[in-house]
């Protein structure tokens, strides 16, 4: 088999920026590196998540609880797998994940009290890793940055334009929980934390990327 890395972190946090920083870097010295990124909007697997995104089942997050939001994206990552990527990671090649089932428990989790986010994680990672059957993470890098930022961060990213937000962006208090959950995933499922702010200014592109590479480097 190959290896799975996962670059997480809420809207916002830079990303596909860092994951494609890190393909092009380990390209660079000679790994065999493919890059894919969920949910995966050219194929039709993600249908369900545009639509849910979209507002189309109900105006805020909370309108679909976590366990049917989840079976969304997971057939979106099934797919993608079995047809996209499953032959190269099967053969020994990186894949470079923007966002992955560590998505789900991020902003699923937020929808759920606390006290019953152990019993969701568990679930979810037995439901995708085990019974849908796609790779498990070698390893997944966290990249936290503070919400207020992520928002700046968004609303550049769409001039200002809040119509072009999805239901998790629009919504504040959702994305205050999601921050939540984030670092509690964080810490119990062993991610790699990187804080992406300080004093509420994001750190540069190259100095994150700097320390994403000195992580994997570690880590071979």
């Amino acid at each position: 088999m190959g290896k799975l890395i996962v670059i997480e972190g809420l809207d916002g946090s830079g990303k596909h920026t860092q994951a494609v920083r890190l393909s092009e870097y380990l390209k660079s010295i000679g790994e065999q590196v493919r890059m894919v990124s969920f949910p995966d909007y050219e194929s039709p697997s993600s249908s369900l998540v545009k639509m849910y995104l979209a507002g189309d089942f109900g105006e805020n997050a909370d309108s679909v609880n976590p366990y049917t939001a989840s079976t969304f994206y997971a057939v979106d990552r099934f797919a993608s797998f079995r047809t996209k990527w499953q032959d190269f990671y099967e053969n020994g090649g990186i894949v470079i994940a923007d966002r992955y089932t560590t998505s789900n428990a991020v902003h699923q989790c937020a929808k759920l009290p606390p006290e019953q986010w152990d019993g969701f994680i568990e679930w979810l990672t037995e439901f995708e890793y085990k019974y849908i059957g796609i790779p498990e993470p070698d390893m997944v890098i966290y990249l936290r940055t503070d919400t207020g930022v992520s928002q700046k961060l968004i609303s550049g990213r769409y001039n200002s334009d809040e119509s072009r937000k999805d239901i998790h962006e629009r919504d504040m208090e959702y994305l205050s929980r999601s921050q939540r959950s984030a670092d509690y995933c964080a810490e119990k499922m062993n991610w790699f934390t990187i804080n992406c702010t300080h004093n509420g200014i994001m750190r540069s592109v190259e100095n994150i990327a700097e320390e994403i590479k000195n992580f994997t480097d570690s880590n071979k």
